[in-house]
């Protein structure tokens, strides 16, 4: 038998579709409102260093392409300065693939990155290695030096290396990256 294909009906038919929808919407405003209850990925909130290699440091505001990365990055990002360097440092909780080289983020502001290499940070044979590079643009010649160290004191001068023994659990969180930058002589 054929159903009747009247007026009421389709009026019927359309009203309990809208109505369907309004509940469908009405429940993803209440849902979307109850995320704030869901805490995002936290971070364990560090001391900042009030001086660095023996100087006092200041803070420094976030550069407009800075504050634009941090707004999305999943932990903190903090700019020091002592007068003649600029350090960078990154805090993380989690893994991220937003923990990147600084070398990729000088390339994405134009700069041409030479001599990437690892160095000691001190004289000893057991001392830590960083990832340093010289970043060259114009008549703007800088060193930048990397790493990243964990809450058990391992570091590494390789980001990929960082991720994946971060995303493996063979390194235990939270995380500082410390990028340090200072201007050479063109």
């Amino acid at each position: 038998m054929k159903s009747p294909n009247t007026f009421a009906l389709r009026v019927l038919g359309k009203s309990l579709f809208g109505a369907a929808m309004l509940v469908c919407a009405l429940w993803g405003a209440v849902g979307a409102s109850s995320d704030a209850a869901i805490p995002a990925p936290s971070y364990a909130a560090t001391e900042l260093p009030a001086h660095w290699q023996g100087q006092p440091v200041r803070p420094l505001a976030l550069s407009v392409v800075e504050q634009r990365f941090a707004e999305r990055f999943p932990g903190a990002i903090t700019r020091l300065t002592d007068g003649r360097q600029i350090v960078v440092l990154r805090d993380v909780a989690v893994p991220t693939r937003m923990l990147h080289p600084a070398a990729d983020c000088y390339r994405a502001i134009g700069y041409r990155i030479e001599g990437e290499r690892l160095e000691k940070m001190a004289d000893s044979d057991d001392a830590p290695v960083q990832r340093c590079f010289t970043a060259r643009k114009g008549d703007v010649v800088l060193r930048v030096c990397e790493q990243i160290e964990d809450a058990h004191g391992q570091r590494f001068a390789d980001t990929s290396a960082w991720y994946w023994a971060a995303a493996l659990g063979r390194s235990q969180g939270p995380w500082r990256a410390v990028t340090v930058t200072r201007a050479l002589s063109s």
